[in-house]
């Protein structure tokens, strides 16, 4: 079986996309996932996202564009992925699904996004009502679960050491949490390196993690902006959100989202 492929990335972070409106991929067969994930025999990415129909939704106030499955490299249906979802948008404007605006539904319920010509893309994550504050870190989920710490010098930061020993301590069981690891800049400015679960190493970019980290730095009353302003390893991001008495709306993260090459590939 041939299967047509597109390869994007949102600030390195990195995915293999692909037209599944007509069902054609095998999405229960973990191995080919994890092989089209690989960077050595496969295509190479952080993760493998589907397009598909949305049939099951009832919408009254408008329709929904599409579906977005999501897949880490590990080849298991995962949470939600931000920078993933503001790839997607670009994909299906590059289909000829949407032009500027969409509305997809992901495993964490329904999104809006917005996308310019330069392909520069906003999407709405999902609100934030809760916050657990601990003495040496925040956790916060923002589609996906996230572990927030501050740390002094990210250059020197062992990010896949210390991300797996939090990963899999007792702290977040089997299921395990993404870890972010933060440095201020000044002002509304951060920088931050995040361990991700099911890449199980650090990724150049992580949307939901850039999501938390903002929101986390908020809260803490690190700034008391509500535009945050986000250097991670692969470029810029942006997340600005509305706050009323410890909840956080209208959640947006702002970025780039690049196509990279298109292919097809035997299965």
């Amino acid at each position: 079986m041939t299967i047509p492929f597109y390869k994007y990335h949102g600030t390195g972070n990195d995915f293999v996309m692909v037209d599944n409106r007509h069902l054609i991929f095998p999405k229960n067969d973990t191995k080919t996932i994890q092989f089209l994930c690989d960077r050595r025999f496969g295509i190479g990415a952080d993760g493998l996202i589907l397009l598909e129909n949305d049939n099951l939704t009832d919408l009254p106030a408008g329709k929904i564009d599409f579906k977005m499955v999501y897949y880490n490299a590990d080849g298991q249906e995962s949470s939600m992925c931000g920078n993933g979802g503001r790839c997607l948008t670009a994909f299906a404007k590059k289909l000829g699904i949407i032009h500027e605006k969409a509305t997809f539904m992901a495993v964490d319920g329904l999104h809006h996004a917005t996308i310019s010509d330069t392909d520069l893309v906003s999407l709405q994550m999902i609100d934030v009502h809760e916050i657990s504050f601990q003495p040496d870190y925040v956790f916060l989920n923002t589609g996906s679960p996230h572990h927030v710490t501050m740390v002094d010098d990210l250059n020197q930061f062992d990010v896949k050491k210390e991300g797996a020993a939090i990963r899999y301590s007792n702290l977040y069981g089997q299921a395990g949490s993404n870890v972010n690891f933060v440095q201020p800049l000044g002002g509304n400015h951060f920088r931050l390196r995040t361990y991700e679960r099911g890449v199980e190493d650090e990724t150049l970019s992580c949307g939901t993690g850039a999501t938390a980290v903002a929101i986390a730095m908020q809260a803490l009353g690190k700034t008391d902006a509500t535009r945050i302003d986000l250097e991670v390893e692969g470029g810029k991001l942006q997340v600005s959100f509305s706050v009323q008495d410890g909840k956080y709306t209208q959640v947006h993260l702002i970025g780039p989202a690049t196509f990279v090459f298109e292919g097809k590939i035997e299965l």
